[in-house]
């Protein structure tokens, strides 16, 4: 095992502007209406004001914060609402039809303002650019702005979610052009944990079933990208799905190969598929080991040791920087509970090298503050014991633990 520190790539943080930044960031006949909006805001989340918002956009701040844990590289979605959102874009539905031409003017302003944010540290951070799927003619704009930008990042392409019928669902042929705009444009296709589940209104039943349900409806745009022919169609794609773990892939692709092979045959069961041009050449598997990675963040024990089944280059770590249930500030005490088992080449392939070749990082750049911030290997190597899990994290990781040690 080598002693060179590990190089850390975060595929997993979040960031955006405050109201004030993405105002100057709006094209100027919007800022009036900007204004009106602004002044009838109200943030949800109260908690989010001081320092920990200011993480968001602070430059010294974020790069403190992250250099303490040893984390040298980040790719960044968004986080704070953009202008005429009601929530962040990470967890809110797509706009409304009546809402789409301001919201599309958010996004437009999240994305040059993040194009300004990258550049600050273009070395250390690849930002993930919005599309709207409302109008996917626009999206294709984007898509070329988010490019022409150098948001090395890709696109974060929208899940839709099966409430919003006046929105075409991603295995619609009408997104073929998206598709094929991003693969053009050899951008990542990214979608991530939060969007996608169905409106169920507000109050604690509705927030419960939203958490019970949302690692389902994120991965809704896997199974439909995957059994619509999307990457048969488009061989090049690189597509990837953030915050929602990995366990459950080889499982998943056991069953969407059942159902292809069932198809070919022309029925599964009682159900008669004879008559039908089914869409797919080959399993659902194979376009998955060649087109599809899996940003599983803070990944569990349970993601980790079956990673062989899904490809050791495949599996990218991820620290949810700034969010709460992310391993801030215990990055050290996350890797040791969970990746003291594996081996240098798997760790080092999941913490850093594989965001480094997806996301196309610069490891000469980068390999220098490795050395002098990353973990080293015998700091990983000693496994976590139950005095030293850290009581005050809400990361799930952290809570799993206690809660299985107190039931040893």
């Amino acid at each position: 095992m080598s002693a060179e520190p590990y190089l850390l790539i975060t595929a997993d943080t979040h960031a955006g502007g405050s109201h004030a930044q993405y105002r100057e960031y709006l094209e100027p006949d919007m800022r009036a209406v900007f204004d009106e909006w602004r002044g009838r805001y109200r943030n949800p989340a109260q908690e989010h004001y001081g320092s920990k918002k200011m993480k968001n956009w602070d430059l010294g701040i974020r790069t403190a914060d992250q250099n303490s844990q040893g984390v040298v590289g980040e790719v960044v979605f968004p986080n704070t609402v953009p202008p005429f959102f009601r929530k962040s874009i990470v967890t809110t539905q797509p706009p409304k039809p009546e809402d789409f031409q301001r919201c599309h003017a958010g996004i437009r302003a999240h994305n040059r303002w993040l194009a300004d944010f990258c550049a600050e540290d273009p070395v250390r951070r690849a930002g993930v650019g919005l599309i709207l799927p409302n109008d996917l003619d626009e999206a294709i704009r984007d898509i070329e702005f988010i490019a022409k930008a150098g948001l090395r990042g890709g696109v974060l392409l929208p899940l839709i979610p099966p409430d919003c019928g006046w929105l075409k669902p991603l295995y619609d042929p009408a997104w073929d052009r998206v598709l094929a705009a991003i693969q053009d444009h050899d951008l990542v296709m990214n979608q991530h944990s939060g969007q996608g589940s169905p409106d169920y209104g507000s109050g604690p039943v509705a927030e419960a079933l939203w958490i019970s349900e949302v690692t389902f409806y994120c991965q809704a745009g896997y199974r439909h990208l995957l059994m619509s022919g999307a990457f048969e169609k488009f061989p090049r794609l690189k597509y990837i799905l953030t915050e929602s773990g990995c366990s459950w892939v080889p499982d998943m692709l056991a069953n969407l190969d059942r159902i292809h092979y069932g198809i070919k045959a022309g029925s599964i069961g009682e159900m008669n598929y004879k008559d039908m041009a089914w869409v797919l050449k080959e399993p659902p598997s194979f376009y998955a080991k060649r087109n599809c990675f899996y940003g599983a963040s803070f990944p569990s024990l349970a993601d980790l040791n079956g990673i062989e089944r899904i490809g050791t280059d495949k599996v990218l770590w991820g620290n949810d920087y700034p969010h709460y249930e992310g391993t801030f500030p215990y990055n050290l005490e996350s890797l040791r509970l969970t990746f003291s088992g594996l081996s240098d080449e798997v760790r080092r392939k999941v913490l850093g090298l594989n965001a480094a070749e997806l996301y196309r990082f610069d490891l000469d750049k980068l390999l220098p503050l490795a050395r002098q911030f990353g973990p080293k290997p015998a700091q990983v190597n000693t496994p976590l014991s139950r005095e030293d899990i850290p009581r005050d994290s809400t990361c799930y990781l952290f809570q799993q633990a206690l809660h299985a040690r107190a039931a040893q």
